[in-house]
């Protein structure tokens, strides 16, 4: 059963997937999210069935639009499989024999993951993390919160609110001392709304794992003469993708390290 299980959330990740490169393209270009047909960005060509199930028809048009022939861009197969295999292992974290049970945290898990997946490719792409995005996701996660508090008597909205405001302020504090050099607006937004994903203490995880990741990454491209110490680098993805692994081993983490100190 847990097999038939994965196929189904796997392929519900991937449909996810196809609507989030739809979301990503259509912020950019300034159109209607819903109640619109998708089209092909180059020739403008509206897409049928056909040319629109996830990853399969990338692979059948050999990467390709079939009415313009210019290529498509990786982003889409890429977007739909990281969706797919992220609300697969979202599943299995919290899977049990009662589906009913963990379906609020199901539904609460991969909602934060397709938000982050959004703003990791938006972010990566134009140094960007969209308003009418992080918006709705705060006062959407903050709702899920609150009602994991009230279900469950272990958990503390007080470490959710705690948490948040941590990189907020934080993030607040090298925007207004840089004067926006260091970090954008966005990135204080950002820090509200992961804080408010992971909570305190494994925010903290998060944040040093994003910060290894930003500065190896930069001292890459800097290396590499990609980049040049005055360059713009998409924090917000590097946060992103720490948040959505501090989901799974955030914990282990601090465990670890609560060990290492002598402290567990």
């Amino acid at each position: 059963m847990l097999i038939f299980y994965s196929v189904i959330i796997f392929a519900l990740g991937l449909i996810v997937g196809s609507f989030l490169n739809v979301v990503i393209f259509r912020l950019r270009a300034k159109e209607k999210l819903i109640f619109s047909r998708s089209h092909c960005p180059k020739c403008k060509k509206k897409l049928t069935v056909k040319d629109l199930i996830p990853v399969f028809s990338f692979i059948i048009q050999k990467g390709k639009c079939c009415y313009c022939h210019k290529k498509i861009s990786w982003q889409y197969p890429l977007v739909e499989l990281v969706t797919g295999v992220s609300f697969l292992l979202i599943f299995l974290k919290f899977y049990n024999n009662d589906l009913l049970a963990i379906s609020y945290q199901l539904l609460a898990y991969w909602f934060f993951a397709a938000i982050l997946i959004i703003i990791f490719v938006y972010d990566f792409k134009y140094y960007l993390i969209p308003d009418k995005v992080i918006y709705p996701a705060l006062i959407i996660t903050l709702i899920f919160q609150i009602l994991f508090s009230i279900l469950n008597t272990q958990y503390s909205i007080l470490n959710i609110i705690i948490g948040s405001l941590i990189p907020g302020l934080f993030f607040l504090f090298l925007v207004l001392i840089s004067k926006e050099k260091w970090m954008g607006a966005g990135d204080i937004k950002l820090g509200f709304l992961c804080g408010l994903m992971l909570g305190y203490p494994n925010i903290l995880v998060a944040l040093f794992i994003s910060f290894i990741f930003g500065a190896l990454i930069g001292i890459a491209l800097i290396l590499s003469k990609k980049k040049g110490l005055k360059d713009q680098v998409p924090y917000g993805s590097f946060l992103t993708a720490s948040t959505f692994l501090t989901f799974f081993i955030g914990n282990q983490i601090i465990n670890w390290y609560m060990g290492f100190l002598g402290l567990s």
